[in-house]
């Protein structure tokens, strides 16, 4: 049975309003401060400012589109360690987000529950299960609001990649969440590469979108380094599933431009000429490119744009380098919302071998 597409749900369901002109350009402004950040990101791990980070170049659009997409008011965000484009989609404050790459606190420092944007983690595929989980409990309050034009379920957005759809949990938590009904959205970032092995070498069919069919959700395949496409699709992806009509699935096709990690090294599996000739279109370059031909913008938004993209890297930089070391005895309140005599009995020697107290 081949996947259901989108396009075959009811217009009431499937349809998106399309931004306006002030939408347009707020998107560029995001696709460029995610850009310059991930960069500058990128040099602070080699300048030795943070240990660690993984990259997102190229896959801009895949990011900005799908935060873009959610509603800040009851949807939730599960992302993986490469999430940062929709964190600053959704507004969370990007100091508290790089505290994690500075090791600084596991996580994040942002508030989760405020953002809407849950604490990212290396776990390979374990956030799809967490969004699951959410995703169920809004099944179970039958939370809604009072209009009803805007009435539904808060719908899970759960970010994963190619390599992680090989994951058994990620099988488990699409089986779970077809069976419950459970408001979804299952994002792939398909970036070709699953670290070093490329998409055709690790999953069967070579379309993640493909697997719906044996869930029974709608599935679609996008654009990934077109934002608008992105947007789009994750619109109607969450009208589906906020409706009460189960799970879906969106594989946004992108690339991944750098290395897996910092510590990865691209060029022992793949050319330059292979990353400029697999990569396509560059997003940033692609929607500067729309905008213009729309006459949305000119020259002088994209310059200003640009240089406020840069003072915005600038004065995260300082903040992250502001950053100090949390608190040791924080290991412990945030295990269980109940202490154990265990876990007591750990705290109390931690205490008298760190703090002599």
């Amino acid at each position: 049975m081949a996947p259901r597409a989108l396009d075959t749900l009811p217009p009431r369901i499937a349809d998106a309003a399309v931004p306006g002109p002030d939408q347009l350009r707020d998107l560029y402004r995001m696709l460029t401060n995610v850009r310059q950040l991930d960069t500058s990101a990128v040099a602070w791990q080699r300048q030795g400012l943070i240990p660690g980070y993984a990259p997102m170049l190229g896959q801009e659009a895949a990011q900005v589109g799908a935060g873009f997409g959610v509603d800040k008011a009851r949807d939730f965000a599960f992302p993986t360690y490469r999430e940062m484009g929709v964190a600053y989609t959704l507004g969370v404050n990007m100091v508290e987000y790089m505290s994690t790459h500075k090791a600084i606190w596991h996580g994040g420092l942002y508030d989760p529950v405020a953002t809407h944007f849950a604490p990212f983690q290396a776990v390979v595929g374990g956030s799809v299960l967490h969004a699951v989980g959410w995703a169920h409990g809004q099944t179970l309050n039958g939370q809604t609001l009072n209009s009803s034009s805007t009435a539904g379920l808060g719908v899970a957005l759960a970010f994963l990649g190619d390599g992680a759809s090989s994951q058994g949990d990620v099988h488990e938590a699409m089986n779970f969440a077809a069976i419950l009904t459970a408001p979804v959205v299952f994002f792939v970032q398909n970036n070709g590469w699953a670290i070093s092995v490329p998409t055709e070498q690790q999953v069967a069919g070579g379309s993640v979108a493909a697997r719906g069919a044996g869930y029974g959700m709608p599935a679609v395949r996008v654009d990934g380094n077109d934002v608008l496409a992105v947007l789009d699709a994750t619109r109607r992806a969450a009208a589906h599933a906020r409706a009460g009509l189960g799970p879906v699935v969106v594989e946004a096709m992108t690339y991944r431009r750098g290395p897996h990690s910092t510590s990865d090294d691209p060029g022992r599996y793949r050319t330059l000429d292979d990353e400029k000739i697999d990569g396509g279109e560059d997003p940033l370059s692609r929607f500067r490119a729309a905008l213009l031909e729309r006459g949305m913008a000119d020259a002088a938004f994209f310059a200003e744009a640009d240089a406020q993209a840069q003072a915005r890297a600038d004065e995260i930089r300082d903040g992250v380098v502001d950053l100090t070391s949390r608190p040791g005895s924080e290991m412990f309140d945030f295990v269980f919302q109940e202490s154990t005599p265990t876990l007591g009995a750990q705290a109390r020697q931690w205490r008298e071998e760190s703090e002599h107290v």
